[in-house]
């Protein structure tokens, strides 16, 4: 079965209709108890998240996340020596424009403020972080423990 039929199953049974047939289950099914349509709901979301995520890698180089060798290294010096710019190697070595860049800094072949990507090759962000709230995610307050 499918990722797409799988889904298109899911949604039917979440609007109360039967996937084989098309009609209308009944009211009295156990599928329009509110935790079981909980759980079509995750599931359909699972699925979706999975599709989307498939979706984005496709579109990726692809060396993406492999190990450096180090005759791949080499090429990468010679191109950066002889002039070759840093987006003409990723499409060459199959890689980011940030990997190029980090694997260049990590080599001593240009600095942090060279690179037009952002983070460093330990792969710590320039950025500054996002707050969080006090009390954990989304702001809520933690529920203090008596002790007895």
């Amino acid at each position: 079965m499918t990722q797409s039929r799988a889904r298109q199953i899911l949604q039917s049974l979440i609007q109360g209709i039967d996937p084989i047939t098309g009609e209308e289950l009944a009211r009295e099914t156990v599928l329009q108890h509110a935790d079981v349509l909980r759980a079509l709901l995750a599931g359909l979301s699972a699925l979706e998240q999975s599709a989307a995520r498939a979706q984005r890698r496709s579109q990726l180089p692809g060396n993406v996340g492999q190990a450096w060798t180090t005759e791949e290294e080499s090429r990468l010096v010679a191109g950066f020596k002889s002039g070759d710019s840093a987006v003409a190697m990723a499409r060459k070595h199959g890689r980011t424009l940030r990997a190029i860049e980090a694997r260049l800094e990590k080599l001593g072949l240009i600095t942090a403020e060279q690179r037009t990507t952002r983070g460093g090759f330990t792969g710590v962000s320039d950025a500054p972080r996002p707050r969080i709230a006090r009390g954990g995610v989304g702001g809520r307050k933690r529920t203090q423990r008596r002790s007895r």
